[in-house]
C-alpha cells in the first residue's frame, strides 16, 4: 500500500519556526528540525514527506536545500528511498523501541518507587462495596460461575452511568470484561485481520498498540499533543488514504497527553470513518477523570446511527486497579462475535468482582467529585514543583486525567529514566507510547501519588536532569507494564 503522505502545507506548519534560533546553514537547520518531529512522533513512521519541490516552495527556500536537508536524514537513518513512493519516514534503529528486563523488568525491587502505573490507590467505600457484595454470594453460587456476558445488574448499572451521561444505552449493548485492556484485546482479536490498517494515536496507550500488531494489524498514526490536540487534517487523510478497519482513539483525556478532541473534531471523524466502513472504538478508560471543567459526552452521542462506535470502559482507574472490571458497549451484533470468539482466550470475567462492581458503578459520580478534590491537589502539586525546580521543561497543567506528558527540550527521555532509576524511581521513557519509539523528547508524569512520593520523585527527577544534562539520548526503557 502507498504510504500517506505529508502535504507540503502540512509540513509547513508543523515547521513554522524551523529557523528560529540557529546559526547552521539552512539544509542542517531544515534537517534537524524535521529529525525532531520524527523522534517526537509528530511525523510518525511510515509517512511520505513531501517532494523537494513542493516542499521548498511552501518553506520559500530553494530546492536545493530541501534536497540536502533529505540527504542528512537518509545518512542518519531518518529517511528511506521507496521506488515510486519518494522519501519514507524511519526511525533508527537506536530509537526504536526494546523492552529490557536488565533495567525496567515488570517487578523491581523494594524501595524503588515504581512509577510506570498511572493509578490511585482504592476509593472510599471500596471496602463497604465488597461487605455489601458478600451478601450476595450465595446467590451467585447457584450458578457455574462462567459468566461471559456479565452480571445483569452491573449491565444495567452501565447503561444507566452512560444514559446519565448523554448516551442512552440498553444492557444488551453491553458485555463485561476483564479490565479494558481484555476488551480492547478482543475487538482487536474480532475487527482486524492480518495486513489490516488499524488508525492510532501518536502517541498512544503501549498496550493497545501491542494488541492490535497481536493480531498482524498495519499501525497508522495521528499526531496528538498536549497543547495542540489532534491533527484534524492528518486525521482525515490518514483515514482516506489507509481506510483503517480500527480507529483507535482515547477521545477524552487521552493517555498519556490529556488532550480532549474539540466537537468538531468528532464529528469530522465520525463523518469520515462513516465514509471509509471504519469502526471507531474510543477507550474511556481516563476519560471520566476530569479536574476541570465539564466532561464531553461519549463519543458515540455524536454518532447518528449509534452502531458505529464502540466505547471501551473500566472499573479501574476510578475505583481500584485490583478491581479487574471492563466493558464494551456496542451494538449487539457486534456483542455477539465479541462472545463467539471470547472463549479461545477467557471462559469469563470473575464474579465476585462483578458483585463489588454492581455495587460500585451506581455510585460513581459520588466517588469522582471525591477523586477530583485529590486529583486537583496532585496535579496542582506537581506542576508547580516540576515548573519551579525544571523551569526549561514544558510542563502543561491537564484538565484531568493521572499524569502530565511533559516536554524535555531534548531527546533525552530514555537516559532521564535510566538516571532516576540509580535514584530509586521508575517511570515509562517517553519512546514506549509511541507505536514505532520515537518521543524521546517527552516524559509522562503521574501525580497521583501521596505527597511523600511526590517530594521524592520531583527530588529523584531534578538529580536525574542534573546527570543527563539534556546530552544524548541514552538507551531505551521498558515498556513492561505501563497504564
Amino acid at each position: 500500500m502507498t504510504p500517506v503522505l505529508l502535504s507540503a502545507r502540512s509540513a509547513a506548519l508543523l515547521l513554522t519556526d524551523w529557523r528560529t534560533a540557529t546559526g547552521a546553514p539552512a539544509y542542517e537547520a531544515l534537517s534537524d528540525a524535521l529529525r525532531v518531529l520524527v523522534i517526537d512522533g509528530r511525523v510518525p513512521q511510515g509517512v511520505r514527506l513531501p517532494a523537494e519541490r513542493g516542499l521548498a516552495a511552501a518553506l520559500g527556500v530553494s530546492r536545493t536545500t530541501v534536497a540536502n536537508a533529505y540527504a542528512r536524514l537518509r545518512s542518519d537513518g531518518f529517511l528511506v528511498s521507496v521506488r515510486g513512493s519518494g522519501s519514507v519516514v524511519r526511525l533508527p534503529s537506536g530509537l526504536v523501541g526494546r523492552p529490557d528486563p536488565e533495567r525496567l523488568g515488570g517487578v523491581v525491587e523494594g524501595g524503588v518507587l515504581d512509577l510506570r502505573k498511572a493509578a490511585m490507590h482504592a476509593a472510599p467505600g471500596v471496602h463497604e462495596a465488597v461487605e455489601r457484595a458478600v451478601r450476595h454470594v450465595p446467590a451467585a453460587l447457584a450458578g457455574t460461575g462462567y459468566d461471559t456476558v456479565g452480571d445483569p445488574g452491573l449491565r444495567a448499572a452501565i447503561a444507566d452511568r452512560y444514559t446519565e451521561r448523554g448516551l442512552p444505552t440498553d444492557p444488551a449493548q453491553i458485555v463485561v470484561t476483564i479490565g479494558a485492556q481484555h476488551a480492547i484485546a478482543l475487538l482487536a482479536r474480532v475487527l482486524v485481520r492480518r495486513g489490516d490498517a488499524v488508525l492510532v494515536e501518536s502517541p498512544t496507550y503501549p498496550h493497545a498498540h501491542e494488541a492490535f500488531r497481536e493480531v498482524g494489524g498495519r499501525l497508522v498514526g495521528v499526531p496528538v499533543g498536549a497543547r495542540s490536540g489532534w491533527d484534524e487534517a492528518a486525521l482525515e487523510t490518514t483515514l482516506r488514504r489507509t481506510v483503517p478497519a480500527v480507529a483507535y482513539v482515547m477521545p477524552e483525556l487521552h493517555n498519556p497527553t490529556g488532550a480532549t478532541m474539540t466537537a468538531a473534531a468528532r464529528e469530522r471523524l465520525l463523518t469520515v470513518a462513516a465514509a471509509t466502513g471504519t469502526t471507531v472504538v474510543a477507550d474511556e478508560t481516563m476519560g471520566e477523570l476530569r479536574i476541570d471543567g465539564a466532561p464531553s459526552p461519549p463519543l458515540a452521542a455524536a454518532d447518528p446511527t449509534g452502531a458505529s462506535v464502540v466505547m471501551i470502559g473500566s472499573a479501574a482507574k476510578v475505583f481500584w486497579g485490583g478491581l479487574r472490571i471492563g466493558w464494551v458497549r456496542a451494538a449487539p451484533e457486534l456483542l455477539q462475535r465479541l462472545l463467539l470468539a471470547r472463549p479461545t482466550g477467557d471462559l469469563g470475567t470473575p464474579v465476585l468482582d462483578q458483585l463489588v462492581a454492581r455495587e460500585l458503578v451506581p455510585r460513581t459520580a459520588t466517588v469522582l467529585e471525591a477523586r477530583r478534590t485529590s486529583l486537583r491537589d496532585g496535579r496542582d502539586a506537581v506542576v508547580a514543583a516540576l515548573r519551579t525546580r525544571l523551569p526549561e521543561w514544558d510542563v502543561p497543567s491537564p484538565a484531568g486525567g493521572l499524569t502530565t506528558w511533559v516536554g524535555l527540550g531534548r531527546p533525552v527521555s530514555s537516559a532521564l529514566v535510566l538516571a532516576a532509576r540509580t535514584e530509586g524511581v521508575v517511570l515509562a521513557s517517553g519512546g514506549v507510547f509511541g507505536a514505532d519509539g520515537g518521543f524521546e523528547r517527552f516524559l509522562r508524569v503521574p501525580f497521583t501519588v501521596p505527597p511523600a512520593d511526590r517530594a521524592r520523585m520531583v527530588d529523584a527527577l531534578e538529580r536525574a536532569w542534573a546527570r543527563v544534562g539534556g546530552e544524548g539520548t541514552g538507551e531505551r526503557g521498558s515498556l513492561a507494564a505501563v497504564v
